[in-house]
């Protein structure tokens, strides 16, 4: 008999994991749940004798990886996978999937929200300005940011993109790829941010990149907040008093955003971008099948490591 944990320091919905119990029972798994944990020496305990786990955001390094005797294999319910040390995963022969696509309708209204939030004035009572006519500015072309395109061009927004792995796709849909990332921030009066915490994105959104922004643009993130050089972006706050930031991912140095830039900053209480029920069952029950799909057929489709 397999062992499965579902390790989830942010549980599930209940009707989500209802469904992920259900696929791998039907199995004849067993099925161990952490919920709510708040020390990793629970999770260190409850990996041993564990052959699959699901998790959300939740931490697995090394120490956690070693204590792993028995795993095959980790589904990250959701897109990114930065909270798990693929790397030395691979050395111990442990198989690292996530759920591509599952949570980015949720990502992506989460997004459109934090513009309209943004560009409102942060529902102060001030004149705000509508989505219509702005010319919105994908930062990256995966999956949320798709849905973003969907979202934005039936609110009459101009959508235009910049994408180093995905022009083909843009051009599919008549989508105009801009030559630079400089262009693309200069042209955008709101910056939707939909790049991996990896590579050539860690940092690039720099001081040379956003001093191309216009004085009243908005930056919304729901990445990871790798992506953004902060001191870079204080900075060009100080220097454009019009440009405002909202994130789903909390700023290292949020305390000096909230102090200095009130009504121009906001940062979710804690990153919401897929907590909704719909995103938590599709995420889910994805990760559960492919779990069965990977112990008894060996499928790898969605390796990431």
């Amino acid at each position: 008999m397999k062992n499965i944990l579902i390790a989830t320091e942010k549980p599930f919905a209940p009707a989500a994991s209802e469904k992920i119990h259900k696929i791998l029972t039907k199995e004849g798994y067993k099925v161990f749940t952490l919920e709510n944990y708040t020390n990793k020496s629970e999770l260190i305990s409850a990996v041993q004798g564990i052959d699959a786990m699901i998790i959300r955001s939740d931490k697995v390094d090394r120490e956690v990886l070693d204590a792993a005797d028995h795993l095959g294999i980790i589904v990250r319910a959701g897109a990114g996978y930065d909270n798990v040390d693929c790397d030395y995963a691979r050395e111990k022969g442990v198989v690292v999937m996530n759920t591509p696509g599952q949570n980015a309708n949720a990502v992506a209204e989460l997004a459109i929200g934090l513009a309209i939030y943004g560009l409102r004035e942060m529902f102060s009572g001030k004149s705000g300005r509508e989505l219509r006519g702005q010319t919105l500015g994908l930062h990256g072309f995966g999956y949320v940011a798709r849905n973003v395109f969907r979202i934005a061009r039936a609110l009459g927004m101009k959508v235009i993109v910049y994408t180093r792995y995905s022009k083909e796709a843009a051009a599919a849909i008549g989508l105009k790829n801009t030559h630079s990332l400089e262009e693309l921030y200069r042209k955008s009066d709101v910056v939707s941010i939909h790049v991996p915490a990896k590579g050539v994105h860690i940092g690039s959104v720099s001081y040379p990149i956003l001093k191309e922004l216009n004085d009243n643009a908005l930056i919304i993130n729901t990445a990871r907040k790798e992506v953004i050089n902060e001191e870079d972006l204080l900075r060009i706050m100080e220097e454009k008093p019009g440009v405002k930031y909202l994130t789903d991912v909390e700023p290292t140095h949020k305390t000096l955003f909230a102090e200095k830039f009130k009504g121009r900053f906001y940062s979710t209480p804690k990153k919401m971008g897929a907590q909704t029920e719909e995103a938590n069952s599709n995420a889910g029950k994805a990760a559960a099948e492919q779990i069965v799909a990977f112990l008894e057929h060996g499928d790898i489709s969605c390796k990431v490591n």
